[in-house]
């Protein structure tokens, strides 16, 4: 399964049933978050999103991961992400070689939920596939020493809910 397939995945499993709190690092300096002004930590989503990796990797611990939300737009969250990595721009989906560290990219969301459609029983959803329908707008951040790996998703496809949810969804993974 190719890196894009997973993130692609897990953002897809972000609204699987579970709940924890978000962990808080005893070493702020070895690892933390940088979150966005105003975004809403979802707590739920986040262990959906563990549990998805575990069913993925069923050998390795799920690496620190943090999810929110925004009703910001794409390029607001991305530029943000962007700068704040000290990358600047964020580049368009046009580049033909090795991916810049932080670029935008689109995607179509029953694409995605079908690459996802054999785990979906594994987990105990019965999600109705049909609605899964139209594309996105997302973006992928490098991740920096201490920093995590971001990628921002809007809309995205609630598989608990069958349904597109018009809001953007901010996954960071180590």
């Amino acid at each position: 399964m190719k890196r894009s397939q997973i993130i692609a995945g897990l953002l897809l499993l972000l609204a699987i049933a579970g709940c924890s709190k978000e962990d808080e690092s005893s070493d702020p300096e070895t690892f933390s978050f940088v979150v966005y002004p105003g975004s809403r930590y979802l707590g739920r989503l986040t262990e959906s999103v563990r549990q998805a990796h575990k069913l993925i990797k069923p050998n390795e611990e799920p690496p620190p991961v943090a999810v929110y939300d925004t009703d910001a737009s794409v390029e607001d969250v991305a530029n943000f992400y962007a700068k704040s990595y000290g990358y600047g721009a964020v580049s368009p989906d046009n580049f033909n070689s090795k991916p810049p560290p932080a670029y935008f990219r689109a995607g179509d969301i029953a694409a995605d939920v079908k690459s996802i459609q054999s785990m979906l029983p594994k987990l105990g959803l019965n999600t109705d596939l049909s609605k899964a329908v139209g594309t996105y707008k997302a973006a992928e951040i490098a991740p920096r020493p201490n920093r995590p790996r971001v990628t921002v998703q809007r809309p995205y496809f609630d598989v608990t809910t069958s349904q597109v949810v018009n809001k953007t969804i901010i996954l960071m993974s180590r």
